[in-house]
């Protein structure tokens, strides 16, 4: 028997009749108070079987007022309030011992729904409803969210092949308002977690990968699924530096739409986006369905200053085009443009958005959790090419809109020194990582040639 069941439930069933005219919204609050108070006090393994005591077996609380105020929900046949009364529960628990660092009883508390007691016969009327509610709940997106949050504990390497995409995954639970807070908080401190945990992974990977060492017993793991070409790619995407770099090229771009109208931001945005980008069909579809969607776009604001507003919500609508225009499925622009060449193109169109707009970051981590959820019940091999992108966009944003700062050191090349003009050679750079001492991205502070810089026809190599 399991420890804490009952012997015989029903004969539990009598007390706890639910109250005339009950408020159920008051119930739900006996219930969050109660575990609050006790996931503060308890140690964790009492405060989870006191969970199971509510929820699953329903009888033998320490609280009468909490598994009467559980009785009085699932009396109350209403199985939406119930979802919520219970998911708003777990994420209580979640968010506590989050904060606490204490992750064990999260994954433990996970692992209770799949307790054999659910699919046991009872007869008493009560207890099979909870248990339906409870099976439907296990079937649900709630709790595909919820186990979004045992990820910290997995080898995301091992299992499918978007748990390596947890961080993008969590996004929409933290910005969907009708989400419990508790809920939000704790999706956003594990997004952070899981970010963090990848950029110092990255800045390891690469100081050992460069590093000529023989001590067998610390390799270099790989954070990413890119194989051996990672730190070539690394180094290609740090290589933009200097006047043209993407930094300074934004902040160029921002001086210049200064007091600009509406309309005329629209048209320079265009020339911003495809500015460099020397793959001439990428640069043309991208510019022709922008040129589609932003020509009515907000239009009755056309001959107004562009505003920080404007400009958010503009940047929004792009990423949607660029990404999922419905929220469903992959737009036919983000299929096409990555049929037509290398992700990294694509990836850097993102990227110049964020750094104009950097308030507009989770609304694109929202989407691409998007389109993540739609690719997963693809195997990886059929999804390569979206592989391939997924993980190009999560090094270059942890190289360039992270706190950690990554620059590229020429090492001594003697064929270099003969040969001035032999084209950027990966191998012969290291790379070099440190914090940066503000969490924003750092625009160039010097003065820069923004009246002889022609976004339309300058091309970088």
């Amino acid at each position: 028997m399991t420890i804490g069941e009952p012997k015989d439930i029903q004969k539990n069933e009598q007390p706890y009749r639910s109250r005339h005219g009950v408020n159920i919204q008051q119930s739900q609050e006996t219930i969050y108070n109660f575990l609050l108070e006790i996931v503060k006090k308890w140690p964790p393994e009492e405060v989870l079987l006191e969970f199971k005591r509510l929820f699953i077996f329903h009888v033998d609380s320490i609280s009468s007022g909490a598994i009467q105020a559980v009785y009085d929900i699932v009396f109350s046949n209403n199985q939406e309030d119930f979802r919520n009364t219970l998911k708003r529960a777990c994420y209580i628990l979640i968010n506590n011992w989050d904060a606490s660092r204490n992750y064990k009883p999260i994954r433990e508390l996970i692992q209770l729904f799949c307790d054999p007691s659910f699919n046991r016969h009872t007869a008493s009327p009560t207890l099979k409803r909870l248990r339906f509610w409870i099976n439907e709940f296990v079937a649900s997106k709630d709790f595909e969210e919820l186990k979004l949050f045992t990820s910290r504990y997995e080898d995301q390497n091992k299992g499918p092949w978007s748990s390596r995409y947890t961080s993008y995954l969590l996004v929409p639970q933290y910005i969907d308002l009708k989400n419990p807070i508790e809920q939000r908080e704790a999706a956003r401190a594990l997004s952070k977690q899981l970010k963090d945990r990848f950029k110092f992974d990255l800045a390891m990977f690469i100081a050992r990968s460069q590093t000529r060492s023989t001590d067998v017993n610390s390799p270099s793991k790989n954070p990413t699924a890119l194989g051996d070409e990672a730190l070539r790619l690394i180094k290609m995407i740090v290589a933009r530096k200097g006047q043209f770099s993407y930094v300074n090229i934004a902040n160029i771009f921002l001086s210049q739409i200064d007091q600009l109208t509406f309309r005329g931001f629209k048209q320079s945005l265009q020339k911003y986006l495809t500015f460099s980008v020397e793959n001439k069909v990428f640069a043309d579809s991208i510019r022709e369905k922008l040129n589609e969607k932003l020509e009515d776009l907000y239009s009755r604001h056309d001959e107004e200053t562009v505003s920080t507003a404007l400009i958010l919500r503009t940047c929004n609508r792009v990423i949607d085009l660029l990404t999922t225009d419905n929220q469903t499925e992959p737009s036919l622009l983000f299929i096409q443009l990555l049929s037509q060449g290398n992700p990294v193109t694509l990836v850097i169109v993102f990227l110049k958005i964020i750094l104009i707009c950097k308030h507009s970051r989770t609304h694109l981590e929202s989407r691409i959790a998007e389109l993540i959820r739609y690719y997963q019940e693809y195997p990886e091999s059929d999804c390569e090419w979206v592989v391939s992108f997924l993980e190009v966009f999560n090094v270059t944003f942890a190289i360039y809109a992270e706190n950690v700062q990554y620059n590229l050191i020429k090492m001594q090349d003697k064929e270099v020194v003969k040969n001035p003009e032999k084209a950027f050679d990966p191998d012969t750079y290291r790379i070099f990582s440190q914090l940066k001492h503000i969490d924003k991205v750092e625009l160039f502070s010097g003065t820069l040639p923004t009246e002889d810089l022609d976004l339309e026809d300058e091309t970088i190599d």
